[in-house]
C-alpha cells in the first residue's frame, strides 16, 4: 500500500532560534489535499549520566510549553559549536549542565520524539566514568538546573508515580535497568 504523501507547497510560518514552523499542502496517495503542520528541529542528545552503577545524575529544570518543572537527563540540541559532531554535543551538554566530562560514551538509541508534527530525532547516549570538568562551559541563557542523583530504585519509582513524565528520560531510565 502506497502511503508517501507528496509536497505540493511549503511555506515558513515560523523561523526561531530552536525550531521553524513550515505549512505544508500535500498530495495524498489517493490524490486528495491536506495540509500539514511541521516542526523543524535541528536535533537533540539525551545523556544518561552514571556516577556508578546504580546511580544517575537528574536535573529539575522549569519547561514553559508544559508550565510545570520536570526531571529529566541532561539533554540539548545540536548547534553550530558541535560542527555536526553529535559526540561533541554529549559532551559540551554533560559540561554545561552537570559539570562532568565522560570517560567512556555509548550510543544507546536514536528516536524521532514525536512524528505527528515535528521531524525531531533524538540520540540517546550513556556516559560512564564521569570526571568533574577542568573548565565550565556557560549555560544556556535562562537555564537553571537543580541536580540530583538518584538510585536504579528510586528512577523506577518516580517514573511509577509520575514524577518522571519525560520520554526521553523514561526511555533512558528503562534502558539501564534492563543492563545486568
Amino acid at each position: 500500500m502506497d502511503l508517501e504523501e507528496h509536497v505540493e507547497s511549503r511555506e515558513t510560518l515560523y523561523d526561531g532560534v530552536i525550531v521553524k514552523l513550515e505549512r505544508q499542502q500535500v498530495r495524498l496517495p489517493n490524490g486528495e489535499s491536506a495540509t500539514r503542520e511541521v516542526v523543524h528541529h535541528v536535533g537533540a542528545v539525551g545523556i544518561l549520566a552514571l556516577t556508578d552503577p546504580d546511580h544517575m545524575i537528574l536535573e529539575r529544570q522549569w519547561r514553559a510549553p508544559i508550565a510545570a518543572a520536570t526531571l529529566e537527563i541532561p539533554a540539548g540540541k545540536l548547534d553550530e559549536r558541535d560542527a555536526h559532531n553529535i559526540e561533541h554535543a554529549v559532551r559540551r551538554e554533560l559540561n554545561e549542565e552537570i559539570r562532568y566530562e565522560p570517560g567512556t560514551l555509548k550510543r544507546i538509541t536514536g528516536f524521532y520524539s514525536s512524528v505527528g508534527f515535528s521531524d525531531e530525532y533524538m540520540t540517546l547516549f550513556m556516559a560512564t566514568d564521569l570526571k568533574p570538568v577542568t573548565t565550565e562551559l556557560p549555560r544556556d541563557q535562562g537555564e537553571n538546573l537543580e541536580l540530583l542523583t538518584v538510585t536504579k530504585a528510586e528512577a523506577r519509582a518516580m517514573i511509577d508515580s509520575g514524577e518522571i513524565n519525560d520520554a526521553k528520560t523514561i526511555t533512558a531510565i528503562y534502558y539501564w535497568l534492563l543492563q545486568k
